[in-house]
C-alpha cells in the first residue's frame, strides 16, 4: 500500500512528488490498484503523504504522461486499462472486433437529427452539398469504457427509418440490416490526430491534455453505392489501430 507521510524520505534529495509518483507506480504493479481502478483523490493523497495538492498533482501528471494512468476532468484518475487492439479493414465492424478480445461491446446513440450536408460529407456520399442527410451521434463501448465516438452521416431518403431501427440496441449494423443492407464495406479511411474539444474529452472520459486519433471513413453497399460517412474519435489511450495491409486506402 502507499506508504504514510512518515515513510517519505525527506531531506535526501529524493523529490517528493517523485517520491509519491513511486509507491502509486508501485501499487499498480503489486495489484493493489487495478486496471480501471480509481486512485485516492489529490486531496486524500496530500492529507496522506502530508504534502500540499501541488505536489500530488506533480507526481500524478508524471504517471499520466507516462501512460500508466489517465485522469479524467471532474471525475478523478484511473489506472489506464489494457489497449483495445482496433483492425481496420473492409468488414470493420465495433461489436465483432471487441468481442473477438474477449470484451463486451455496447452502442450508445446520442444524438439523432437531419442536418444538411457539409461540404466533405456531399463529396464522400456524392450529393450535392447542403442536401439533407441523417447524422447519428453514437459511442461505442468496451466493458462500459468509452472507447470511440463517431458521427455517422447516412444518405436520406434511403435510411429515413434508421432512428426507429436502431432504438433498443444502438448497433449500426443491425440498424443497416433492417434498413436493407445486410452487408457493406468500407472504402476508405483516413487517420489523423489532434487534442479533443472540451465536449470530446467529457465523452470519452479523458483528459484535454491526452490526444484522440480522428478518422475519416466511408462505407459503401454490395452495389458501390455510398451510405455513410463517418467521423470517430477514438480515445487514443485506450485504442490501438491497426491497419491490415491492403485493405483500406
Amino acid at each position: 500500500m502507499t506508504p504514510p507521510a512518515d515513510r517519505l524520505a525527506r531531506g535526501e534529495g529524493i523529490a517528493l512528488w517523485r517520491q509519491i509518483a513511486q509507491a502509486l507506480e508501485q501499487g499498480i504493479t503489486a495489484g493493489t490498484h487495478p486496471p480501471g481502478g480509481r486512485l485516492p483523490s489529490e486531496a486524500e493523497l496530500s492529507a496522506q503523504h502530508g504534502v500540499n495538492r501541488h505536489t500530488v498533482r506533480r507526481a500524478l501528471e508524471a504517471l499520466s504522461q507516462r501512460g500508466l494512468i489517465r485522469i479524467e476532468q471532474g471525475r478523478g484518475s484511473f489506472v489506464a486499462e489494457d489497449v483495445v487492439d482496433y483492425p481496420v479493414g473492409p468488414r470493420t465492424r465495433f461489436s465483432e472486433l471487441i468481442r473477438a478480445q474477449n470484451r463486451e461491446p455496447a452502442g450508445r446513440i446520442l444524438q439523432i437529427a437531419e442536418v444538411p450536408a457539409e461540404a466533405a460529407v456531399a463529396e464522400a456520399l456524392r450529393i450535392r452539398p447542403g442536401k439533407p442527410v441523417l447524422r447519428v451521434d453514437r459511442l461505442g463501448l468496451a466493458d462500459d469504457r468509452p472507447v470511440v465516438l463517431g458521427l455517422h452521416h447516412f444518405v436520406l431518403p434511403r435510411f429515413a427509418n434508421l432512428p426507429a431501427e436502431l432504438a433498443g440496441h444502438g448497433s449500426i449494423t443491425q440498424g443497416l440490416a433492417a434498413c436493407g443492407v445486410a452487408d457493406y464495406r468500407r472504402v476508405s479511411t483516413r487517420l489523423t490526430a489532434r487534442l479533443p474539444t472540451a465536449q470530446e474529452a467529457e465523452i470519452l472520459q479523458q483528459a484535454r491534455a491526452r490526444p484522440v486519433m480522428v478518422a475519416e471513413a466511408l462505407n459503401s453497399d454490395p452495389d458501390g453505392r455510398p451510405i455513410d460517412f463517418t467521423l470517430s474519435c477514438y480515445a487514443a489511450g485506450r485504442v490501438q489501430i491497426l491497419i491490415e495491409s491492403g485493405e483500406t486506402t
